[in-house]
């Protein structure tokens, strides 16, 4: 049966075939699918005809036998380069433009919208951006996103023209490029545009505003003058500023403010408008209460002709005089009027001057600082001391022995301590009492500034402690006292600080306390010793603490300002010696003993050397 012809007749049923399936036609080739020939046919059933591949019907095809030479050899296939390294970065670009009607407005029917549109060759697709213009109204930008679109249905693009890549890419596929065509104008924006023109225009010979604004624009007269306005009460007279303004004929008045001259700072006193000469020369009949002044009821304003130096004026019922002008309006009249002489007018001799603030005399209630605290604040405010003079000042006084130059013959051989405080400048007065005397003593003057006769109040010039020598006259309210010697601690303050005093200051007081100490015999003493008994040393200790408790050091800062001013060389540290320096300033002199002790309940350094935690928790806790 398999001979026979396949004709209507010569078909016949295998009773033994059980498959009927059909071969699959879809393979896999590293994951995609791909379609192949079916090997074998229904059922299973072998193709007669003979099973090749596509590639091998190709070479089959292609197959040109030669009989002398043999086949030749066939040329190796170009380098496969994929399309999106081809055609990476290579835009073929379009210029183009739509219309798009409008509906609502009656001044245009339809608008103009030019485009650029792109088309990328790495992958087809196309992007469409419209350029954006200067107050169009519209949004403008992106039209249609990079993408592969299949049709337009919305808008109509008409290509006009294309850049020289994209034509010469045209020409290489073999694609004939028209002519360029234009894109048509919008007659919206035509209209907007010639609107938008500057408008020429051929000035008249004759003067007009149009010719003024151009020929006067940014000139302006300037003159200076006063308001005289003493003959009312409290009245006075304020300087001001005038400027008329040639453009439009217009003017206006400026203050002219001075420090504290009492007055609100406004700038204006009359704004710049046309001023009529005289406004009440309208008729009785016109309604002022209700209707402003145009230029149908005032006929006459202020023109530059109407000014003038050294005259007076009345604009809006106040005398303005005119003393002077700048260069520019002299010039302008000199170019317009002839006028060839300008002398100013003096007005400072007129105006009364402004009264200065002067302080109240010194009625000697409290300090002079605080007095004159009240007089410059209503709610007076505390005087500002010198915190580091007093701290690196603080218990060291100068004491001096005077006496009191009086006429009285009872004031004779009354002798007084003057102490003088480096911390605050404040002097102390006292008198030891003398029995049988019939004065009592005691405290004659509490600590206070003093100072010096013939100085001012807002200035004072106190005493200090140059002026403090043998010798000098001290006058303390009324009295006057004589400087006969000082203490030794003072000839020492003096040589430790020569800078702050005079060379014949230390002389006076080294001859006077050289003169005052006895003669001693060249004996060569041993050293004293003082013997100590049991808790005596830590008593000492103790004593120490309560008087730097008394400092009052508070405040880390200040407390790391102290240490620094010791801590010379910058190590962190400081010493036994610099310790006995400190405890010196704020006259406390310890013996070695009494040293060794508080350096080792400060710290548990086996050298001395004190850090600055250490430091802090002595002051801390003392």
């Amino acid at each position: 049966m398999d001979g026979l012809p396949f004709l209507p007749g010569n078909t016949f049923t295998d009773p033994t075939k059980g498959k009927y399936h059909r071969s699959q036609t879809l393979g896999y080739n590293n994951g995609y699918a791909q379609q192949k020939r079916p090997e074998v046919g229904i059922g299973g059933v072998p193709i007669p005809y003979n099973q090749l591949s596509e590639k091998e019907l190709d070479e089959l095809a292609n197959f040109n036998p030669t009989l002398t030479y043999g086949q030749t050899k066939q040329a190796p296939p170009e380098d496969f380069i994929p399309a999106h390294v081809a055609w990476d970065k290579k835009v073929l670009r379009f210029y183009a433009y739509y219309k798009q009607t409008v509906h609502e407005s009656p001044q245009e029917f339809y608008r103009v919208r030019p485009v650029v549109i792109y088309y990328y060759l790495e992958d087809d697709s196309i992007a469409v951006v419209e350029p954006v213009r200067e107050n169009s109204g519209m949004p403008q930008g992106k039209l249609i996103k990079r993408q592969r679109p299949q049709h337009f249905t919305e808008k109509v693009f008409y290509i006009t023209d294309c850049d020289k890549f994209t034509s010469d890419f045209l020409e290489s596929e073999g694609i004939v490029v028209n002519p360029v065509d234009q894109i048509p104008e919008d007659p919206y924006l035509a209209t907007r545009t010639k609107a938008a023109e500057i408008k020429k225009y051929n000035t008249p010979s004759s003067f007009d505003k149009l010719k003024q604004f151009i020929e006067l624009d940014r000139r302006v007269l300037r003159f200076y003058c006063v308001w005289d306005d003493r003959d009312a009460m409290f009245g006075e007279m304020r300087p001001f500023i005038l400027h008329y303004y040639l453009v439009d004929d217009t003017m206006e008045v400026r203050e002219v403010h001075k420090p504290n001259d009492g007055r609100d700072p406004f700038p204006v006193l009359i704004g710049r408008h046309k001023v009529p000469k005289n406004r009440s020369s309208v008729p009785s009949t016109y309604p002022s209460i209700s209707m402003e002044l145009t230029s149908h009821e005032v006929k006459e304003y202020f023109t530059p002709r109407d000014f003038s130096l050294s005259e007076t004026m009345y604009i809006y019922g106040r005398k303005f005089l005119v003393y002077d002008a700048d260069n520019f309006t002299k010039a302008f009249y000199y170019k317009n009027f002839g006028i060839t002489e300008f002398k100013p007018v003096d007005v400072e001799q007129r105006s009364k001057p402004l009264p200065k603030m002067e302080f109240a005399p010194y009625n000697g209630l409290g300090t002079l600082e605080d007095s004159l605290q009240s007089c410059l604040s209503l709610i007076p405010q505390p005087p500002k001391k010198d915190f580091i003079k007093m701290m690196e000042n603080d218990h060291k006084v100068l004491r001096f022995e005077a006496i009191l130059d009086s006429v009285k013959p009872e004031d004779s051989g009354r002798r007084f301590i003057i102490s003088y405080r480096l911390a605050d400048d404040m002097i102390t007065i006292y008198e030891p009492p003398v029995r049988n005397s019939g004065i009592i003593g005691g405290k004659f003057l509490e600590r206070t500034r003093i100072a010096k006769p013939g100085s001012s109040p807002d200035k004072p010039v106190f005493y200090g402690p140059d002026d403090m020598h043998i010798g000098s006259v001290i006058h303390i309210f009324n009295h006057r006292f004589v400087i006969t010697n000082a203490d030794e601690y003072v000839l020492k303050y003096m040589e430790d600080h020569p800078q702050q005093f005079s060379a014949s200051t230390i002389e006076t007081i080294r001859n006077t306390l050289g003169a005052n100490e006895p003669k001693q015999e060249s004996i060569k003493a041993a050293p004293m010793r003082v013997t100590r008994e049991s808790g005596d040393l830590e008593k000492l200790v103790n004593e120490v603490k309560g008087q730097v408790k008394k400092i009052a050091i508070t405040g880390k800062h200040r407390i790391d300002e102290l240490f620094l001013r010791y801590d010379t060389n910058r190590s962190g540290y400081i010493d036994k010696s610099k310790l006995r320096d400190m405890c010196k300033a704020i006259s406390l002199p310890l013996d070695d003993d009494v040293m060794n002790a508080l350096v080792c309940q400060i710290t548990s350094n086996p050298e001395g050397q004190i850090s600055l935690e250490e430091f802090r928790q002595f002051f801390e806790a003392a």
